[in-house]
């Protein structure tokens, strides 16, 4: 088996490598506490003026046409300096492949170059609410037909990017009476659309760089030309694209682990205790070892994923074993982290108590550890 990377996939790579130590880093404190918004734009900006934000969208349209490898190094080489501006970049490609996958030439011309050129800063899934999380069948956000449009009402919440998204890809039910999960559709909703209302900005745990607010529809009217796809073929269009979100959370995971743990192995090398540095006890070094050996295997599960993804085979089940398996282990990894820069690690100059806020949601969103599971055992099962 040929486990290297291409040539351009390591450039790729080096590329986010070099841009989140240049840019995301030096902001990233000031992101955790609130501060720099400003910053955090202009490198989104910069990030797809460079093909991030579009990497695997059509050339034609501004695209990188770079593959899911190449997807999953950036996020988790962005993930590594600023977990905020990592899963905004994995959300906004995510919104990217849907409008390509789904949308028309119309569409698709409209919305993608202005992804690609950094005229908007990011772009936001609007599927959650409060009565359809994992299960997105659940939704309620109405789309009625009316004339020539269709007319918005209801609420999503927990969206990524609402604040300074520029377009939303919006599920919606059309059909009311349909069977469960089969009378739901997908809108392409611009930011500045009469009817739609950005929400309180929700106060998290990490990740605070990142905006999550709830998004209201209230008459808001958009033309028949919004639909994509096919009316009441939404929720499939939403269960499959989950699965590429997956491999982005986990790759975020990853990079957030790896920053964790090299602050954690740099710190044990200088700290001595009992005339010697903490990192010669053995104790340590296994707590070590296990987190090495987890970050390798996760990194393995990704690009197993991103590559069955890239030769058009079906990949659901390697991208849930990826989202469950990473996320989990970015959960131990910085925990990990901090006991062993041991009273240090709970004060906030040291760096790894924001990395172990930001990894604990990568164990909920793109669907739970729990949710993962159960699609593994389905697929296994099957």
């Amino acid at each position: 088996m040929h486990f290297a990377l291409s040539e351009e996939e390591i450039l790729i790579r080096d590329t986010a490598r070099r841009m989140a130590a240049d840019r995301l880093a030096p902001h990233a404190e000031a992101l955790d506490r609130g501060e720099g918004r400003a910053h955090l734009l202009d490198n989104l900006r910069e990030l797809a003026r460079n093909g991030f934000a579009t990497l695997n969208a059509p050339a034609e349209f501004g695209g990188a046409e770079a593959g899911a490898v190449s997807f999953a190094l950036s996020i988790e080489e962005f993930g590594y300096a600023c977990a905020s501006t990592a899963v905004t970049l994995s959300v906004t490609n995510m919104v990217a492949e849907v409008i390509n996958a789904v949308a028309s030439p119309e569409q698709k011309a409209a919305t993608l170059p202005k992804l690609a050129d950094g005229t908007w800063a990011a772009g936001a899934f609007c599927l959650t609410e409060s009565g359809a999380g994992s299960d997105p069948s659940s939704m309620r956000l109405r789309a009625r037909k009316d004339g020539a449009d269709y007319v918005l009402d209801g609420e999503k919440i927990y969206i990524t990017s609402a604040e300074y998204a520029g377009i939303f890809v919006v599920w919606a039910v059309t059909d009311p009476d349909a069977p469960r999960g089969k009378g739901i559709s997908l809108f392409l909703v611009p930011a500045d659309t009469k009817g739609l209302t950005i929400g309180k900005a929700e106060r998290k745990l990490g990740q605070h760089g990142s905006a999550t607010n709830s998004v209201i529809f209230e008459a808001c009217r958009v033309p028949a030309s919004a639909l994509m796809g096919r009316e009441n073929d939404g929720f499939r269009v939403a269960v499959g694209e989950l699965a590429g979100g997956r491999i982005g959370i986990a790759a975020l995971s990853l990079g957030i682990a790896r920053a964790a743990m090299d602050k954690a192995t740099s710190y044990v090398k200088e700290r001595r205790q009992f005339g010697r540095p903490i990192a010669d006890f053995q104790g340590l070094q296994w707590m070590i070892a296990d987190r090495a050996t987890d970050l390798e295997a996760a990194r393995l599960l990704i690009l197993s994923a991103a590559a069955t993804k890239d030769r058009g085979e079906p990949y659901a089940r390697q991208a849930s074993m990826a989202k469950l398996f990473a996320s989990e282990a970015a959960h131990r990894a910085t925990d990990t982290a901090v006991q062993l820069f041991g009273g240090a690690g709970y004060i906030a100059d040291a760096g790894v108590e924001r990395h172990l806020r930001d990894a604990r949601i990568t164990r909920i969103y793109e669907g739970t550890s729990e949710i993962q599971r159960l699609v593994i055992a389905r697929e296994t099962l099957r």
